[in-house]
């Protein structure tokens, strides 16, 4: 990574693009899941939905951006978007638990079949980048964005997947800021669109 702080503001550097460091930062994955929790949940049940949207929302971002936070003031992670692989494999091993612990709960308290969906599709997208992260620094950005606008174009309709250029972006972001190659955010695409869109179908 480029940039290396303890707050989420965003920091750029003399030698990079403000755009790329915006969206990125803009773009991250928390953004992503909180637009598809709110927006499924609304699907789901309207206000009953959103609030299970949210507590969807608590273990899958909330959680795992604390323990980020945390370990970025302790001086464990470089930066909130953990651009190491070592440091990766440990923070995607804690949200992973932290995910599993939200879908648990949604069972146990019934929550709606698709919002179960949902996270399961988060937990699996999730995995299948701890398999390849410690070979190699798949996108975890270009995973999550595509997955997202797959799952909401399932929901809301095909229109949706007009929001695909935001994906693209993203991805530009993250090539652009040097923090992956071209073929490292097509992979994530590719990996994102197809678990999250596959365990979605199968669990909903």
């Amino acid at each position: 990574m480029t940039t290396s702080t303890t707050t989420t503001t965003t920091v750029v550097q003399p030698d990079e693009s403000r755009a790329a460091r915006l969206i990125t930062d803009g773009l991250d994955p928390k953004t992503w899941i909180i637009a598809d929790t709110l927006l499924i949940g609304w699907y789901t049940g309207r206000l009953a939905g959103i609030g299970w949207g949210l507590l969807g929302c608590l273990f899958a971002a909330v959680i795992p951006l604390a323990f980020i936070k945390y370990g970025i003031r302790r001086g464990r992670w470089t930066d909130r978007h953990v651009g190491p692989r070592q440091q990766r494999i440990v923070v995607m091993a804690f949200v992973a638990v932290s995910v599993a612990t939200g879908i648990t709960l949604l069972w146990a308290l019934s929550a709606p079949r698709t919002m179960i969906a949902l996270i399961s599709a988060m937990l699996a997208t999730l995995v299948a980048l701890l398999a390849v992260t410690p070979a190699w620094k798949i996108s975890v950005h270009a995973a999550v964005s595509a997955g997202s606008v797959a799952m909401l174009a399932m929901v809301y309709g095909p229109r949706v997947l007009l929001a695909y250029p935001l994906v693209a972006v993203v991805g530009w972001s993250r090539v652009e800021l040097k923090d992956h190659t071209v073929a490292q955010v097509l992979a994530g695409a590719a990996v994102g669109g197809a678990i999250a869109t596959t365990t979605f179908a199968l669990v909903r």
